[in-house]
């Protein structure tokens, strides 16, 4: 069993469409009238629905992409630093983890992180 489907409210789907495709490589695999799935190479949904309030999630929550590489992290990071995506937890980099976290365009928290196979929990 796999977890395979994410589901949150945005605002303005097109926006959101745009922020995931571009910094996140993610598609649109079906649209309807309030509700966008987009997709990754693995088949993981993201759904997106139309709310034009969308609840606040604690400020704790949040949901991660799990990079190929720590320079990939860096490098992702540093175009969005150029993007003027909002960035609340800064760069951190260690020899097994390499993770910051960013606001997606309704303030969604992601963190963006490569960790080593062998990293400790501590």
């Amino acid at each position: 069993m796999e977890l395979k489907h994410l589901h949150i409210h945005v605002r303005d789907r097109t926006v959101a469409e745009q922020f995931y495709g571009q910094w996140f490589g993610l598609t649109v695999g079906r649209r309807g009238a309030s509700l966008t799935f987009m997709n990754d190479e693995a088949k993981f949904d993201l759904a997106l629905m139309d709310d034009p309030s969308p609840h606040a999630l604690p400020s704790w929550f949040h949901f991660g992409f799990r990079l190929a590489t720590a320079e990939a992290v860096a490098s992702l990071h540093e175009r969005m630093n150029v993007a003027r995506v909002p960035i609340v937890k800064p760069l951190y980099e260690d020899e097994s983890l390499v993770s910051y976290r960013c606001l997606d365009p309704d303030g969604h928290g992601i963190e963006v992180y490569w960790e080593a196979e062998d990293a400790s929990l501590e």
